[in-house]
């Protein structure tokens, strides 16, 4: 299957905590970072998940935040430290290239953040997902 989603991150589910609104996916990414997605129950069962089941961790851009430092205080589940390698700008936004462990992300941000925290390629920062923003599809 085909998708517009560049951020594709392969693992292998290492937990899953039932709920009933949502279940809490604990992934293993390939690259050794963890990562946890927020999914309906309904999900689990039609995708078949089950721990060691085989899956892609899919983020659009827009909901990657980025931090140049670790961000402890914030509610998240998802913290892949990462180094910029590229940045594109255009008249509101720009495109961020991250590697990070075993991978690499791209984050849209606007082009006053990228100003904000000072980014340009080699600089370390922290690639902030918001669980309920992780989609995943069995590889």
């Amino acid at each position: 299957m085909s998708l517009s989603i560049r951020n594709q991150l392969p693992g292998t589910i290492t937990a899953i905590t039932p709920g009933e609104a949502m279940a809490m996916v604990d992934v293993h990414l390939t690259g050794g970072q963890d990562l946890t997605a927020a999914v309906a129950p309904s999900a689990v069962e039609e995708l078949g998940l089950a721990e060691g089941t085989a899956v892609n961790a899919l983020v659009t851009a827009t909901h990657i935040a980025l931090a140049t430092a670790p961000a402890k205080d914030l509610p998240l589940h998802n913290r892949l430290p990462g180094t910029v390698t590229g940045i594109a700008t255009g008249g509101a936004m720009a495109s961020v290239n991250i590697e990070v462990e075993g991978g690499a992300l791209t984050a849209a941000v606007t082009r006053d953040a990228t100003t904000d925290l000072a980014l340009s390629p080699g600089v370390p920062v922290v690639a902030l997902i918001e669980a309920t923003e992780v989609a995943l599809t069995t590889a």
